[in-house]
């Protein structure tokens, strides 16, 4: 069975609600309970409130979680709706969300009942765009009343009698800086009153957080919300706790309390700004795992003079509040003009009407008056002569450029404003187009806004990208004023011009656009790439551009290994977000495939639009995002899948269950008893543990191989390599600390990570330290190593023995058991760290490899050698006889590896093993060198040397 869902423009009117303050405290009593269909039609309830419920012919929204992860600008929400039908028949629910239009949807599954239908994202077909340009051609619905700049996404499913569905939408975007903050806002429009409503939002900003502030909800649809003017203060119930770096913010109002705010359930925006420490110097460049992002907002600098040309439509369909909020707000712009700046007005319908011909004149008092008088004389009259205006308005711009002694630094620009389509002179878009672009010739930047639901957005969008600038759509019932003058704000102070971000050709690859007309003081500049020379230890950044006094040339180089700074592993209050550890890769993409899309729209050629069109579906696919070139098919799950729980049972000593941190999908056996925690493990002497000492078990030989590693802190060993055919990979990563007094050795390392990927049946991986365990198989959940706990899934099974071990089962045939080693007075050559032990290597591969993962299907020989004689076997019973002599030798794939008897503590040193020891790093005892073995990051799945792959 395959569903098909799509996005919506527009916003569906919502049903009537009860609004009923009885009706909201019912609700709160009854629903913030855990839903049980069989208890809610057994429930007594008041005759009141049943009357009321029989109102009501949709099924009732029981619970409705956003959370979110912000990291480093770049934000994961998931949006979870759970919907109940107590009715005696199916019904039909409509799951509405609305998302930022910049925003990408990388996944949604609905759980209806006991089935489970899962998103795939999908490449659309070419037939389906006229599909597309129907859609387009709807303008929103006049009752959002908001700027552009948002969809709705919208999901509507029949529920069975007495049965919930459940809808999980997951989308990223990157936030963009505007006036000095960046802004992540949150729709909370449930169209209905909700039990358990919850806005969960995690922030990690390392460069520090700076002016967090959560205002009121924002609605300017609804009237009379409960705010006060000038109110400023958060929403009710809002909890705002942050350190230097870390911020988190809740919002968890009861019903009673959101029918205070709405009683109709459409609440607002729930919005959260801040900003990030920040310096004059190359920016912030964050690298993580070959991927580097970097952010270029200078301050305090002087700003540019600029040359700006306002050109405004006064045709006749400006009349009334339009054209009213259009002169209030360019009285507040104009008196915000600085000494040095020149401006000209153009007012344009059917006739084309300059204020001052073929000049722009100097800021003075006299002139911002006379400015003023003009613009309040404007009436609105006559058709719209789009054309002729920007023909008009760039022509004395260049003329003004060409003819006077400008400051060579200043920056030019038109602000172009209509609220219609081109009716008088040259209508056709594609010669709007070229004409304005011909005009312009790339010598200064257009910027365009939109009033209304009759504006041709596409033609203004496309005028502003073609010509550097931006564009704003606003609706006519706004407070169109305060929106222009923001608009405005965010361009009105240029502090740099031509900004070119450069690094060096050699080291990096697939960089988005790195050269920038003009920087707007609040803004940023964002430009991402992808490393080549993952070797080297530094990335070498130079940032030109120049400013109002002079030409800025900033240069540095950054450490390319910053794992303790940009690996979010470990962050409290982001274990279990979405934003894992490819953030910055997720981050590049995401900006490539909106370079590609805004290349598409500026081209002319057909060819080059299908090229452009094919490498943003490949990525878009690659990175599971929703855009204009792909679809989200639903298909119904192959396995019977059980209803997301958000439940998880831990051990107890009286084997009576008790609930713990989980996400949906992880289910837990009945609680058992401690005895059970505390079974002898059964597992071979094949291990890395210690410093680390490595053991192989050769059971046929009756005899074990050892060897150490003496490798780098923070160097990343890759254990076992069987990713082609069993899919199992265990990477392990180094700590350092310093070595014993006297010791031979300048430091000793440790395992502070082992992290253990699979990709068969279904890519799931585990990360554990000493502290916690991560699971993730398309949902996250974070365990604490300090309590005893058991998780399986279809094919994985994790079992946790409190600070002791964690055993991994993987298809009943591939087993590792993990020990912990934890100090409590640790010496200060001593640290808390794990030790990887395999107990079942059935299920791995005849190819599989790694350190100790290529001996698990292959013996070796025990020869004797002695000065003048040949090497030969020995046989197993002559074993004991051999252990004194220091020139024994293994014969391994050929190769003759020279080795000494000696004696091995394993299982936290309780057991004493005795061992053939080959020295050198295992020089010839190993395939290759130790360096084959260091993976690029811990969810590299590498399976041969010089192959670097991921999860």
């Amino acid at each position: 069975m395959i569903l098909w869902l799509c996005l919506c423009w527009g916003f569906s009117p919502s049903a009537a609600q009860p609004d009923s303050e009885l009706m909201a405290r019912y609700l709160e009593e009854q629903l913030l309970a855990d839903y049980s269909i069989v208890e809610q039609v057994a429930r007594r309830v008041p005759r009141q409130a049943k009357f009321l419920q029989r109102l009501e012919t949709r099924p009732r929204m029981s619970e409705f979680h956003v959370r979110s992860t912000i990291i480093s600008r770049y934000a994961f929400t998931t949006v979870s709706c759970t919907m109940v039908n107590s009715g005696s028949e199916a019904r039909e629910a409509v799951f509405e969300m609305q998302i930022p239009a910049a925003a990408f949807i990388s996944n949604f599954t609905m759980s209806i009942g006991n089935k489970t239908y899962y998103g795939e994202v999908t490449g659309k077909e070419k037939k389906n765009s006229t599909d597309d340009k129907e859609r387009h051609k709807k303008p929103p619905s006049p009752t959002e009343g908001r700027e552009n700049g948002y969809e709705t996404f919208k999901a509507s499913v029949f529920i069975p009698r007495k049965m919930q569905a459940r809808f999980i939408l997951h989308y990223e975007e990157l936030l963009q800086r505007r006036l000095g903050k960046y802004e992540y806002t949150v729709s909370i429009r449930p169209q209905q009153l909700v039990g358990r409503l919850r806005v969960e939002v995690n922030i990690l900003e390392n460069s520090g957080i700076v002016n967090l502030e959560v205002p009121p909800l924002r609605n300017s649809r609804q009237k009379g919300n409960g705010k006060a003017e000038g109110d400023v203060s958060p929403p009710p119930s809002t909890v705002i706790g942050h350190t230097k770096t870390l911020a988190k913010v809740t919002f968890n109002p009861s019903v009673v309390e959101q029918t205070r705010i709405a009683r109709n359930g459409i609440l607002g925006d729930f919005i959260i700004r801040y900003d990030v420490n920040r310096e004059l110097s190359v920016g912030d460049v964050q690298i993580l795992n070959g991927y580097f992002v970097h952010y270029f907002a200078p301050t305090d600098l002087p700003p540019l003079p600029k040359n700006v040309v306002f050109v405004l439509d006064s045709s006749a369909s400006m009349v009334g509040t339009k054209l009213k909020q259009t002169k209030e707000a360019l009285f507040t712009i104009l008196q915000d003009l600085r000494p040095e700046d020149h401006f000209n007005i153009i007012g344009f319908s059917n006739r084309i009407k300059v204020w001052q011909q073929d000049r722009l004149v100097p800021v003075t008092p006299n002139n911002i008056r006379d400015a003023k008088k003009y613009i309040h004389n404007m009436s609105p009259t006559g058709g719209t002569n789009i054309n002729g205006a920007l023909q008009t308005g760039a022509k004395l711009l260049n003329d003004y450029i060409a003819q006077n002694d400008i400051d060579a630094r200043s920056v030019s620009l038109i602000i172009f404003l209509t609220d219609g389509r081109p009716t008088v002179g040259e209508t056709q878009s594609s010669k709007i187009l070229s004409n304005t672009k011909d005009a312009i010739r790339d010598k200064f930047c257009l910027f365009t806004i939109g009033i209304g639901n009759d504006v041709d957005h596409k033609l203004l969008e496309r005028m502003a990208l073609e010509n550097c600038g931006m564009t704003r759509l606003f609706q006519e019932d706004e407070d169109a004023a305060s929106h222009l003058k923001g608009f405005y704000d965010e361009i009105g102070t240029p502090l740099l011009s031509d900004i070119r971000v450069d690094y060096p050709e050699d080291d990096v690859e697939q960089v988005t656009q790195n050269f920038f007309p003009n920087y707007f003081n609040g803004s940023e500049i964002i430009i991402a790439g992808k490393l080549i020379n993952r070797t080297s230890d530094r990335l070498h950044v130079e940032v030109t551009a120049s400013n109002s006094k002079k030409y800025i040339l900033l240069k540095t180089d950054v450490a390319i290994d910053l794992q303790g700074r940009n690996d979010i592993r470990g962050v409290p209050g982001l274990e279990d977000g979405k934003g894992d550890n490819n953030y910055i890769e997720r981050a590049w993409s995401y900006l490539t495939i909106k370079e590609l899309l805004n290349s598409r729209l500026k081209s002319d050629d057909s060819q080059e639009k299908d090229n452009l069109m094919e490498k943003a579906k490949s990525m878009a696919l690659a990175y599971n995002f929703v855009t204009p070139f792909t679809v989200l098919k639903m298909k119904e799950a192959g396995l019977h899948s059980e209803t997301p729980q958000e439940e998880f049972i831990s051990p107890s000593t009286d084997g009576i269950g008790e609930k713990v941190q989980s996400l949906q999908g992880h289910k837990a056996p009945p609680g058992m008893r401690r005895g059970q925690d505390k079974q002898r493990i059964k597992i071979s002497k094949t291990s890395a543990d210690g410093d680390p000492h490595f053991v192989i078990d050769f059971p046929s030989s009756k005899f074990s191989v050892c060897f150490n590693i003496d490798g780098e802190p923070g160097d990343i060993l890759r254990l076992v390599s069987d990713h082609k055919e069993s899919g199992v990979t265990v990477n392990g990563q180094l700590i350092g600390a310093p070595a014993p007094p006297n010791g031979h050795k300048k430091h000793r390392t440790y395992f502070s990570t082992i992290t253990i990927l699979s990709n068969k049946p279904e890519r799931s991986y585990l990360e554990i330290t000493p502290r916690r365990v991560i699971l993730d198989d398309g949902e996250r959940l974070v365990l604490s190593c300090g309590r005893s706990a058991v998780v399986r899934s279809r094919s994985l099974e994790v079992s946790i023995s409190a600070y002791s071990n964690i055993t991994v089962t993987i298809r009943d045939s591939i087993g590792f058991v993990i020990l912990i080693h934890h100090y409590k007075k640790p010496a200060p050559y001593q640290r808390n760290h794990l030790g990887f032990y395999i107990s079942n290597s059935k299920g791995l591969s005849s190819d599989s490899h790694g350190l100790l993962g290529q001996f698990l299907n292959h013996e070796v020989k025990l020869l004797q050698e002695s000065l003048n004689a040949s090497s030969h076997e020995v046989g197993q019973n002559q074993t004991e006889a051999l252990k004194a002599n220091p020139t024994n030798t293994l014969k391994v794939k050929g190769r003759l590896v020279p080795v000494v008897w000696k004696q091995r503590r394993i299982f936290n040193g309780q057991q004493e093993i005795d061992c053939w020891f080959a020295k050198n790093n295992a020089d010839k005892l190993i395939d290759g060198s130790y360096q084959d073995y260091l993976a690029s990051h811990p969810f590299d799945t590498g399976s041969s040397f010089g192959t670097i792959n991921s999860l």
